[in-house]
């Protein structure tokens, strides 16, 4: 199957790889053709350029919702290449869990599909018909079998705070430095991330040390150290 051919991207966090399993089987059980990264991806090919190449052939992105995914920095950068390319997000919720915040910065859909009450794959016939509905356009003779998607729960009313402590105004050439360093391995997500941190971070060197845990390994974390200590010293 090639990558033309792939009309779903199924995003999902590695623990939740069993949902993501079963979703992807009963997709293509319908003749929906779909990628998943822990079995389309080559060994031989370069893992970031075969991610984006599946998301920018996708017609639909289908999300795995958990409290695993909602706090996955791939989950998130994947998301914000869907959303960069005009690709529709469907969340599909497996856990009773809100969006995080910087995954609804990036879905601008107000509905998803709940499928965390057991058994998971009775969920399962309502997600194709409401994916043959993107992809196709809705049929009457769906309609009438398909679940309504559920509208996403409003915000709880947030519980009264003492006022926050004011965090250091960082300057704009060290706050542009450190967009354009964390942007080489993360793409335009980096200004989100680092205006996002810079409002939690009491000093220069917390927020570098912040940042770095949005990047993948030991090896980039230092990397990314190194490069911007010069802003502490």
């Amino acid at each position: 199957m090639t990558a033309t051919q792939h009309k779903v991207f199924i995003c999902y966090s590695n623990h939740d790889v069993v949902y993501a399993n079963s979703t992807c089987r009963a997709l293509e059980d319908a003749g929906i053709p779909c990628w998943m990264a822990s079995r389309d991806i080559s060994p031989s090919r370069d893992w970031a350029e075969e991610i984006i190449d599946a998301i920018g052939s996708a017609a639909i992105m289908v999300l795995i919702l958990s409290s695993s995914s909602n706090d996955s920095p791939q989950v998130r950068r994947e998301i914000e290449r869907g959303v960069s390319k005009n690709v529709p997000v469907l969340p599909l919720r497996v856990e009773d869990v809100r969006l995080s915040k910087s995954l609804e910065y990036f879905i601008s859909t107000q509905q998803w599909l709940d499928a965390f009450t057991a058994p998971f794959e009775a969920h399962l016939e309502n997600l194709r018909m409401c994916v043959l509905d993107a992809l196709e356009g809705p049929s009457p003779d769906r309609s009438s079998a398909r679940v309504l998607l559920r509208a996403r729960p409003a915000a709880e009313p947030a519980a009264a705070e003492p006022a926050p402590v004011r965090a250091p105004e960082f300057s704009q050439k060290d706050i542009k430095y450190l967009e354009t360093q964390l942007a080489s391995y993360l793409g335009p997500v980096a200004k989100f991330l680092v205006t996002q941190a810079a409002k939690k971070c009491s000093s220069t060197e917390e927020l570098i040390a912040l940042l770095s845990r949005e990047l993948k390994g030991d090896g980039e974390q230092k990397s990314f150290r190194e490069n911007c200590q010069f802003l502490v010293e």
